[in-house]
């Protein structure tokens, strides 16, 4: 794939090579002092895609008892079949049990507990749900899936994230609604201005439950955890099953049904190399793999929000459609440049961490690590956007 000139001469000029050399680690932040992330984890030749494996559930989403209007929903959003994920989760859930489920991002998670909870919610119209997310745009995602599986139920749902308009959100609330989905700081922000009580909630979802962690979000779970009704369900969807997370759990989840589909850390779809910086400016580094043609829908990742404005600007000076997204750009600009690139309108979406996970971005040919993530997780979320639905990819890393 990259045997054309332009990347011979890049090879040759910047020693981008398919063996590290010796064994060069760096330090830093988390993940890297004690527990350094060696260049070798960055460089794995893909796999050949080989005929996906047909999976052959054992029932269709036809076989559950579940209630008419949604078995119709089901069928006009194209789903025939359950993924494994859902064939696991969704007779859990139903079955009114606490869930831990374990799986690799894109696996149709969302639908396996929205398709429960929409029925539980269709049988007793007074069972209210909240969804706990680490980021805006995940809330967002959740919010345009169960639209689409819930409308003309006369069921709502109110999305509430930080970066958005509090007082529409606090509107939205004082209306009809079953589900609120939203994130930690946002949440407590409502609770303390005596919005939203959570004691009324019976059903709970802790969705990218890793990634709320790692944000530092522990204690605002807790403490959303405490304010909810005692005899509840929760539901636990994480890629990692961290100690911290086994501590949650021990401490609320009862007797849950544990489920386990996650496959190895990274695609066997992605190929991934390093490109080593020595006296080389980067971003000329960048541009020069940017304009070649296989270069198609790229994911640039930066470390830091200036960091990724910054080379944004840089890459459309030299004329490429390029845009940012991270935490300190407004909400409604953000679901602007995430919706531009997922209709192709701009080729290249440089990132903080806030898009390495629970997006669904479809058709990226590239991601390329500007800067080097901060552990071996970040690294896994953030290549895990390209490589998708029996897709080839390729992952490039930028390092000293």
């Amino acid at each position: 794939m990259y045997n054309n000139g332009k990347t011979r001469q890049l090879r040759a000029n910047n020693g981008w090579k398919k063996k590290a050399r010796g064994s060069s680690r760096f330090g830093g932040k988390r993940g890297f002092s004690g527990d350094s992330i060696n260049v070798n984890r960055f460089i794995n030749k893909a796999e050949p895609i080989k005929p996906a494996e047909v999976f052959k559930p054992q029932y269709s989403f036809d076989d559950l008892e579940i209630d008419y209007k949604l078995k119709q929903a089901i069928k006009s959003r194209g789903f025939v079949d359950p993924t494994p994920i859902q064939e696991k989760a969704i007779p859990v859930v139903l079955a009114g049990k606490d869930v831990i489920g374990l799986a690799n991002t894109g696996t149709g998670k969302t639908a396996a507990f929205l398709i429960p909870l929409l029925n539980k919610i269709l049988n007793n119209p007074q069972e209210k749900v909240l969804i706990v997310v680490p980021v805006r745009e995940l809330a967002i995602q959740i919010q345009e899936e169960f639209r689409a599986l819930a409308q003309k139920m006369g069921i709502y749902s109110v999305v509430v994230v930080g970066g958005a308009n509090i007082h529409g959100q606090v509107r939205e609330l004082r209306r009809r609604h079953n589900l609120v989905i939203g994130t930690p700081g946002r949440l407590k922000d409502l609770i303390s201005r005596k919005t939203l009580d959570l004691s009324k909630f019976n059903n709970v979802v802790l969705d990218e439950a890793d990634r709320m962690l790692d944000m530092g979000f522990i204690n605002d779970v807790k403490q959303l955890l405490a304010l909810l009704k005692k005899e509840r369900q929760t539901m636990l969807f994480s890629a990692t099953f961290s100690r911290e997370i086994e501590k949650l759990v021990k401490d609320f989840l009862k007797n849950p049904e544990r489920i386990s589909l996650k496959t190895r850390e990274t695609s066997n779809q992605i190929d991934q190399d390093i490109i080593r910086i020595k006296n080389e400016d980067k971003i000329e580094v960048l541009y020069k793999l940017l304009i070649q043609t296989q270069f198609e829908k790229v994911l640039v990742f930066s470390r830091t929000k200036h960091g990724a404005d910054k080379l944004s600007k840089k890459l459309q000076q030299k004329g490429l459609k390029s845009d940012a997204i991270h935490g300190n750009k407004p909400h409604n600009k953000r679901q602007r440049v995430l919706q531009n690139f997922k209709r192709n309108s701009i080729d290249i979406l440089v990132a903080t961490d806030v898009a390495a996970r629970g997006l669904d971005i479809p058709n990226v040919s590239h991601v390329i690590n500007f800067d080097i993530p901060a552990t071996y997780d970040d690294y896994v979320h953030r290549i895990g956007r390209t490589g998708r639905a029996d897709k080839a990819g390729i992952a490039l890393t930028f390092v000293g």
